[in-house]
């Protein structure tokens, strides 16, 4: 693997000073030369200085570079990587080095997402720009093979630009299939939802987006980029399962509220029981205290409010 290198370069200030010289004293040099020229043919030579003094200054200006904050360039010479820049100034550089600008700023994008690339037209004008498509969720089937529709936003910056820039060939294309790739891995490790304490994509989030993170993040190591934060931006069912797996929800619901519900009214039932047999209100047999507890149990766990029998007999009438 490449390791990143830091290169120190010069303040571009003196050589920028020193190429307009060479161009004002090639522009001024040749055309005082060709004025004298007629005098004496030897000054040929000092039109030819003049020249290659004014291409001087081309050669010196060739090695310019501005870098604005948060961006880096990466230098080439012949092929052979001679560090990374990655201070913000005016600088001057061997002007034979390339210089491949890469931004070290924080970026982000939604799985899902599909990269438009630039579109010029015969001239040379650019027609398109490159673009992003909105995110659009990825289809995978849970643990528990239940169709699902889910997307993640993931944030990241480029933190080796060696390794960014020569260890992948398109360090922002590996990003976005490298993070697909790990986020559907990781929907197909656990299920939706879980009703026994088992982490689910859709019960434990702040669980499963840390693991989601640190998945791409292993991915991404051999590209040199840093997840920052990666969270899952959008949970569903299919559309094909959708409605089924919602009764089956709403009836989970309802199962869960009738047991909260039962196991209230048994204990107000066991409580009333209590009282009457501790103040002694009332004596009742098995056969009473049956029948008490079913009325209170109807009362308690119906679905509407009961009606009330005024009994105006006597006490087993």
């Amino acid at each position: 693997m490449v390791q990143e290198q830091a290169y120190r370069p010069a303040s571009g200030w003196f050589p920028l000073f020193v190429a307009l010289l060479c161009w004002l004293c090639g522009i001024g040099g040749f055309f005082s030369s060709i004025v004298m020229l007629e005098k004496s043919p030897l000054l040929a030579v000092c039109v030819i200085s003049s020249i290659v003094v004014f291409l001087l200054g081309f050669l010196i200006a060739g090695g310019f570079m501005a870098i604005a904050p948060n961006e880096s360039r990466v230098l080439l010479l012949f092929g052979r990587y001679r560090g990374s820049v990655r201070e913000s100034g005016f600088f001057w550089v061997n002007p034979f080095f390339s210089k491949k600008k890469l931004s070290l700023r924080v970026r982000n994008f939604e799985t899902g997402s599909l990269t438009t690339p630039e579109v010029k037209d015969a001239q040379g004008h650019v027609v398109q720009h490159k673009g992003r498509t909105s995110g659009k969720p990825s289809k995978v089937n849970d643990r528990h093979g239940n169709p699902i529709e889910i997307s993640a936003v993931v944030v990241w910056r480029v933190v080796n630009t060696a390794e960014a820039m020569f260890e992948v060939d398109d360090y922002q294309d590996f990003v976005a299939v490298q993070s697909e790739a790990a986020l559907r891995s990781l929907a197909s490790r656990h299920p939706y939802d879980s009703e026994d304490h088992e982490v689910s994509l859709r019960g434990n989030t702040s669980e499963v987006c840390d693991q989601l993170r640190e998945d791409i993040q292993e991915r991404l190591d051999k590209a040199g980029v840093e997840v920052i934060e990666a969270r899952i931006s959008y949970l569903a069912y299919a559309p094909e399962i959708a409605a089924a797996m919602l009764q089956r929800q709403q009836a989970q619901a309802v199962v869960a509220a009738r047991t909260k519900i039962v196991e209230g009214a048994v204990g107000m039932v066991r409580m009333a029981l209590d009282h009457l047999a501790e103040d002694q209100v009332v004596e009742l047999d098995d056969e009473r205290r049956a029948q008490m507890v079913s009325n209170l149990l109807v009362v308690l766990c119906g679905d509407r409010h009961a009606q009330p029998i005024v009994n105006a007999g006597s006490l087993y009438s």
